[in-house]
């Protein structure tokens, strides 16, 4: 595969949005070193960030192959590369089947309990590209898709559930949830000419806007209670502080009547506030 094609497909599959959920992997990771009893291994983590990028390439390629007939008809979406005709159709197929298994595959040499769950981890993933044909609730099912990264990586170093890493996809989820909301206030109008189903759609963009705020608002809180819960120090509260600073700043820069500002809220704000975030509450469990 040629330079070019692999640009393709990184750009199919939004390769620079990985940082949503990837840094709350981490996370997880850390948590579990801290709170599992267990030691660091750079094999393990190496296998918990592929899992992470072929899991996410499965769900976006799965998504571009599942919408391709819509995002031709919709402005937004028309230059993406299966509509345009950068890539086809069936090649981006085969391409999701390969990254699937290499998920799989991945999770093999991690633990049992890893492998046994991987394929609930991808029905989830690729089942949310269908919700939006029959539930408002496709993006809170987003948001539980990005949500099993932190849990997912703590079950790769430890082989079972916690509350914690529990805890901090609660947090992934309600934010994931918001943004996502917030970024389907581009396609109201389009959403509502082609039945597809959304919350901006079904309640307009005010009221879309006040309940990814109310999410948002639950995200923060969260934030507070997993610091306070795990005896977190000062460098993760310097994180927790930018990142919820950063989830007020989306909310005074996108308006129901101004949305020209979304793409920036959604990408550039939050792409900041999980690196950041991530990396103070990491230097706190490791140095503190």
């Amino acid at each position: 595969m040629s330079v070019n094609e692999v640009s393709k497909y990184l750009s199919l599959v939004k390769f620079s949005h990985t940082l949503f959920a990837m840094p709350f992997a981490f996370i997880g990771y850390f948590l579990a070193l801290k709170y599992g009893d267990s030691y660091f291994s750079l094999k393990l983590l190496l296998l918990v960030v592929a899992c992470m990028v072929f899991a996410r390439n499965t769900a976006m390629a799965f998504n571009r192959y599942a919408d391709r007939h819509i995002d031709l008809h919709n402005p937004r979406t028309a230059l993406r590369e299966i509509p345009a005709g950068i890539l086809k159709a069936e090649s981006v197929l085969v391409f999701t089947i390969i990254n699937a298994v290499l998920f799989i595959a991945t999770t093999w040499f991690i633990n049992p309990m890893a492998f046994y769950l991987s394929p609930v981890a991808l029905f989830v993933i690729t089942g949310y590209s269908l919700t939006k044909r029959f539930t408002v609730l496709c993006h809170f099912i987003l948001g539980l898709g990005l949500s099993l990264a932190p849990i997912g990586a703590y079950i790769a170093v430890t082989a079972h559930f916690h509350w914690l890493p529990i805890l901090f996809s609660f947090i992934v989820l309600t934010w994931v949830s918001g943004f996502d909301i917030m970024y389907a206030l581009q396609d109201e109008r389009f959403d509502n000419d082609w039945k597809l189903k959304s919350i901006p759609a079904k309640l307009g963009s005010r009221r879309a806007l006040i309940l990814s705020i109310l999410l948002h608002t639950i995200s923060a809180f969260l934030v507070v209670l997993a610091g306070t819960l795990a005896h977190m120090n000062l460098l993760y509260w310097i994180g927790a502080g930018v990142f919820i600073t950063l989830l007020i700043y989306q909310h005074l820069i996108v308006k129901p009547n101004d949305i020209s500002k979304v793409n920036l809220a959604f990408a550039t704000t939050n792409g900041i506030a999980s690196v950041v975030f991530a990396a103070f509450a990491i230097a706190d469990m490791l140095f503190t």
